[in-house]
Order: C-alpha cells, then sequence, then structure tokens
C-alpha cells in the first residue's frame, strides 16, 4: 500500500534497497524454520528459539535483551528470526514483570538469572545444546544499559563471558538502575559495537559515547552512527527505535504502550539489512572464525555500505568513531 500511494504523489518510483542474497544481513539461510519455547511467566524468565529444518545438534548462542516495555518478543521478530535461521540459539530474556515492575536495579540479575535457567534447561532437557564459549549478548535501548553492564559484570553475575556485545541506541531515559559511571572492566578480548541514530529524541546518544570512551580496554570497537535519507520512496529514519521490526509469529499477546507504538513505528528495510543485522552478523563471523570482520569492524567501505536505491544512488553511509579518535575520519556531509 505505500509503494503504491508513493507512486501516485512522485513521478519516480525509487525504492529502498532488499536484503542480500549472501553474506552478513543476507538470506543465505541454513534452516528453514525455528523452534519456540515460553519459560517466561516470571519477570526473570525467557523465552527460548531455537534453529530446526534440519535440527543441530549444537548452535552458538545469543542473548537478545529488549528494551523498556518492550517484552513481546514480536517487536524484534524479524531479526530474531532471522539469527535463528541463520543457526543460533536465541535467548530472549524477559527481566520486567510490567512497566512498574520491578524496580530498574532489578533489570540485570533479572537478565542474569534468565540465561543461567535457560543454560540449565537446555543442559538437561530435549533441547539444541549451546555453544557458550563465544556468547554474544545484544540489546535495544534499556537493553543495552542491562547487556553493557553484563559485559563489565559477567564474573558477579555467574554468566558466560560476553564475546561480543552489540548495544543499539542504549540508553535508561530518566532511569539510573544498571548505569555504570564508566565501562573498564568489559574485558580486551570482546568484540564492541554502540549503534547510535542521528536522530535519537528518546535517550540520545550521550550513553553510548560513555560506554564507548571507557571500555577502554577493548581494542576491537567502534561506535556507528546511523543517519536518515528520504532520497527515495522509503524514507530511511535515523529515530530510536530503528531496531524495531514486528513479526506475527512471535507475538505473545502483551499489548502495552510499548508494543502499540512498535506496531505502528517498525519497519524493515535498508537499515536492518544493511545495518543492525549486517554489523551483528559480521560481529557473530569474526568473533567465531575470523571472517567478514571488514564488515564489522574498521571503517571499511564493505562496514559503512548501506545499499543502493532502486535508481543506483548509494544509501547514506554509516559513520564510524574507532579508538582514540575524536571524529570519524569521513563525515557524512
Amino acid at each position: 500500500m505505500l509503494f503504491l500511494i508513493c507512486q501516485l504523489l512522485t513521478a519516480q518510483d525509487i525504492l529502498g534497497p532488499a536484503q542480500p542474497s549472501s553474506g552478513p544481513g543476507g538470506s543465505d539461510y541454513l534452516h528453514d524454520s525455528i523452534v519456540q519455547y515460553d519459560y517466561a511467566s516470571e519477570p526473570d524468565g525467557f523465552w527460548l528459539y531455537e534453529p530446526a529444518l534440519p535440527r543441530p545438534d549444537s548452535a552458538h548462542l545469543i542473548v537478545f535483551v529488549h528494551g523498556y516495555g518492550a517484552y513481546n518478543p514480536m517487536v524484534y521478530g524479524d531479526w530474531i528470526k532471522h539469527l535463528v535461521r541463520k543457526g543460533n540459539i536465541v535467548i530472549f530474556p524477559r527481566y520486567q514483570k510490567n512497566l512498574f515492575s520491578p524496580s530498574p536495579s532489578e533489570f540485570i540479575p533479572n537478565t542474569a538469572t534468565a540465561i543461567k535457567d535457560a543454560l540449565a534447561i537446555m543442559d538437561t532437557s530435549d533441547h539444541v545444546q549451546a555453544i557458550v564459549s563465544d556468547l554474544a549478548v545484544i540489546g535495544h535501548s534499556y537493553g543495552g544499559v542491562i547487556s553493557a553492564g553484563l559485559g563489565a559484570s559477567f564474573v558477579e553475575n555467574g554468566i558466560p563471558q560476553p564475546k561480543v556485545l552489540m548495544l543499539c541506541s542504549p540508553g535508561s531515559g530518566p532511569f539510573k538502575g544498571g548505569v555504570l559511571k564508566e565501562y573498564t572492566s568489559i574485558p580486551a578480548d570482546t568484540k564492541l559495537v554502540v549503534m547510535v541514530s542521528d536522530d535519537d529524541r528518546i535517550v540520545g546518544d550521550k550513553l553510548g559515547l560513555r560506554i564507548f570512551d571507557t571500555a577502554s580496554k577493548v581494542t576491537d570497537r567502534n561506535l556507528i552512527r546511523q543517519h536518515k535519507d528520504h532520497h527515495g520512496c522509503q524514507r530511511l529514519k535515523a529515530g530510536h527505535n530503528e531496531s524495531y521490526c514486528i513479526n506475527p509469529d512471535l507475538d505473545n499477546g502483551v499489548r502495552n504502550v510499548t508494543a502499540r507504538r512498535a506496531k505502528k513505528s517498525s519497519s524493515i528495510d535498508a537499515i536492518d539489512y544493511f545495518g543492525y543485522w549486517k554489523i551483528l552478523d559480521a560481529l557473530l563471523d569474526c568473533s567465531r572464525s575470523d571472517t567478514h570482520c571488514d564488515y564489522a569492524l574498521g571503517n571499511t567501505p564493505a562496514q559503512r555500505h548501506m545499499g543502493l536505491w532502486s535508481d543506483g544512488k548509494a544509501v547514506k553511509e554509516l559513520e564510524i568513531t574507532q579508538p582514540d579518535k575524536k571524529s570519524a575520519p569521513e563525515k557524512i556531509k
């Protein structure tokens, strides 16, 4: 419907990039389906997603930490399905009972409990076995606060070391629970990406910059800034919730204000395929097999590239800041 309206209103039918057929962010899936399990009745519970058709004996583990109130996995459903069909197990911790309980100071402990309980269940039941030696933790918004906190305190929280941390628009709004003054305790062998959006009016980039600046032991860390691009019919935005990608297959029925907002604002476009999905896929490959590192880190053309509009024009690139550099070497104009 959007395409038809756009065609009526403009002389040009300039569409955004499609999902690439292969590589980081691509549609070259190893599995045709996913299996879902619900262990989320309590605020330290979780949902579990495993690859199927074919069902592997074991798979690498990703913990996906939602934003404040976004404890309906459908909010990030397309991304979760993408990760699982690529051959990963995804744990989606709940960490909240509702929008008012528990206190944000309980978010990190609840998430850690969910991870430990999920690992125990997978060890003792007929589940795909989790490979935890290269654990990846990704978080959006308050989930970015939690993910960074777990990366800095995994020993105290009794979970495996996160080897990959991807923080998407991290921030806590008016709350302070789980926010650290500095992140120097994130280990040096972590691969860390902090991704912020240029028009984030919810949390901005303040915490993202703090995490990037103070995680000083981590050599493999980048700050990525995503910009809007209104060249084509499908306008690419740069707000706080660009990682939303609704998929009703993962709907648990929750209809709070966050879920309703997500249903109105969710989109799947170049920001997903060439931004969030590409960067995380590449980080995982780089950590596990030392491949596709140039898509994940280093301010390379492959990392910055966001695809092409249907008229051949490049989508505005990602802006990369590397350690010990005040700003990205190539500024977006």
